[in-house]
């Protein structure tokens, strides 16, 4: 009796660890499978200099200049090309992204509110911008991170190496050049990337 008793119990207990097993690998695959996939810049949901979240999927269709942004930067005065590049271009459905970063020198400590009245103060400008964060490190936001690993932008990935590093980005979402802090907003060399861009269709 008491053997029975025994075998009934392990074939009770070994069916609950399989069943159990099951399960959760079921769960699991569930959890994968559903995950979302970043394929894109357009994937990514960020805040804008005034906190509102803002989907950059809203973009969709358009030539797009990424730029990580400083206010005390010897690179500065590229906000005026940055703003007369936007104003140039912006018709044909091209737009730069400001994205403020602190991680080199210091040189954009302010908050949002004083980095945004520096920039509509000093240099007019029009074109989106984002709230501050981190391009690089430990900390470095997720879409910085999509745009300098090797694993999602094999042709163009590397850390950023200085404020105004810049990102050109097609209508699809798809990054297609990348410039230095020294290129130019108004440049031949960004110019002619940003056209030939623009009359794809």
């Amino acid at each position: 009796m008491l053997k029975k008793l025994s075998v009934s119990l392990f074939v009770l207990l070994t069916g609950t660890i399989l069943f159990g097993s099951y399960a959760f690998s079921f769960i699991g695959s569930e959890t994968s499978n559903d995950a979302p996939k970043v394929k894109s810049v357009l994937d990514f949901k960020i805040k804008d200099i005034d906190g509102r979240d803002v989907k950059l999927n809203k973009y969709k269709g358009n030539v797009l200049l990424v730029v990580n942004v400083a206010s005390k930067c010897g690179y500065t005065p590229q906000y005026e090309g940055l703003q007369a590049i936007y104003d140039k271009y912006q018709a044909k459905g091209f737009y730069v992204l400001g994205f403020p970063a602190n991680n080199f020198g210091e040189q954009e400590p302010g908050s949002a509110k004083e980095i945004k009245e520096f920039c509509e103060s000093k240099y007019k400008v029009k074109f989106p911008m984002f709230a501050k964060i981190s391009v690089k490190g430990e900390d470095q936001n997720p879409l910085y991170k999509f745009l300098t690993s090797k694993e999602t932008n094999p042709n163009f990935a590397g850390d950023i190496t200085w404020n105004f590093n810049k990102f050109l980005i097609d209508r699809k979402g798809d990054v297609v050049a990348r410039f230095t802090s020294k290129d130019t907003p108004e440049s031949e060399t960004i110019k002619k990337a940003i056209e030939k861009e623009l009359n794809k269709k």
